[in-house]
Order: C-alpha cells, then structure tokens, then sequence
C-alpha cells in the first residue's frame, strides 16, 4: 500500500515538472526529451510504419518545383525534408524552424553534407523576420497544437514570408464532428490528442484563413478524411483576394 502511494505520489511529481518545462503545458505538440529523441521511431510505431507512405503522397501533392525556396515551420529532425528535397534542384532550398535541441541534433546530422538545408531554433508562435521570403511554407500537425488565440501570430509569420503567389500548406486534422467518429477512433482520439485538437477540428479554417488574406483554396483529404493537407495562396496582389 505505501509502495503504490510513493508511486503515484512521485508519478504526479514527474508529471508535474514535465508540464512545468512546456510553453504550452495542455499541448501534446511539445514533446519531452525522450521523445523528441527518439522520434523517427515512436512517429514508425505509432502508425505502424504507414508514415511514410502517407507522406510521400503529400510532398507529392504540394507539387514542389526544383527552384523552389521552402519554409517548415517545425520542422522536427528534417524527416519531411528529406522527401522534399528529392524534388528539389541545385537552386532549391529548404529552411527548417524548430526549438527542440534534440530535433536540431538530428537534423543538422541528417543534411551533414547538403548546403540545400538549414535550420532554425526559433519559435513559430512568435513574430519574426527572417529577411526573406519563400515560394512554399509547410506546417505539419502543429498548428492544431497551440491554443487559438496562439495560432495568429502563425498563420501572420507564415502570411508574411511568402512571395506573391506563394503556397500556404497545413497538413493537419481537417473539420469533422468528433461525436460521429466511430466509438473507437473517438476513444483513440480523446485519448491521445490535446485539447487544442479538439477546438481545432470545430473551426472553418478556409474561412479564418481568408480573414489573413489568403485564397484560391485547394484541399486533399486523407486517412478517412480526418487529416487534410490545404494549400492557401498568397495573392499576387491585395486586390486580387476580394
């Protein structure tokens, strides 16, 4: 009995100083060391190795062209850009933002030998500048993450870094009525999602999206519509999105 008491008594302690370490501490886009470690592996096991098919369809709907300049905002260990990059030509480059020390170890590893790719340790749920400007900005399963009023200043950095006629992507849960999921894909997802996700799954992103400016929406629904890669265009010019 005391052994089970000292156990949840130091279970509630660890989870107690996690949370503390978290921006966020309801977000279940920040990860702890471990996981962000290891993540290739845990993201290989949580979808029991579907990940890479499923991805490889993405990066193949965003049409990358070889000049293409790309923006990931979280970009995690570069594992995305790795297919990206296969599309990519001599003058094609990819920049990657992250705040994970784990993650920057591993992708600064990863693309040892390719000037094409660099990163970033920066915050993305902050404004910044990074002086230039991109053909293609991406943000996968993150921004579903923050909590709304935190989402602005994303959508505002990745609004501001584009060219005129760029592409906004978000590759992220779509809009559905999570009471209608069958029983067991509502428990997994209750389950495994932060509450976030679930104020993200309610809101009409193409209409919060035009607020920014952005149109000309295309979407590709995937996994039984629960996840949807949407482009936004950035105009070419303001008038041209009224």
């Amino acid at each position: 009995m005391h052994r089970a008491f000292h156990l949840h008594e130091y279970l509630k302690i660890f989870n107690y100083i996690i949370m503390k370490t978290k921006i966020y501490p309801e977000s279940g886009v920040e990860l702890t060391p471990f996981t962000a470690r290891n993540y290739d592996k845990v993201l290989n096991i949580g979808t029991m190795g579907l990940y890479r098919g499923f991805i490889d369809q993405v990066i193949t709907e965003m049409e990358i062209k070889p000049d293409d300049h790309i923006l990931d905002l979280g970009c995690g260990t570069g594992r995305n850009e790795g297919l990206m990059l296969s599309y990519l030509g001599e003058d094609g480059r990819i920049t990657g933002l992250d705040i994970s020390e784990d993650m920057e170890k591993q992708f600064r590893q990863r693309f040892i030998d390719d000037g094409r790719v660099e990163f970033i340790n920066k915050r993305i749920d902050q404004p910044f500048d990074l002086g230039r400007t991109y053909d293609k900005i991406l943000i996968s399963f993150v921004i579903h993450g923050f909590p709304h009023e935190i989402r602005d200043a994303v959508i505002k950095n990745a609004f501001n870094h584009l060219n005129p006629g760029g592409s906004f992507f978000i590759l992220d849960f779509a809009e559905f009525d999570m009471d209608k999921m069958p029983w067991l894909h509502r428990v997994i997802f209750k389950k495994v999602e932060c509450i976030y996700a679930f104020d993200f799954i309610k809101r009409d992103w193409k209409v919060i999206l035009k607020n920014y400016g952005f149109h000309n929406f295309t979407e590709h629904l995937h996994l039984k519509k629960y996840v949807r890669l949407l482009k936004n265009e950035k105009p070419l010019n303001q008038l041209s999105a009224l």
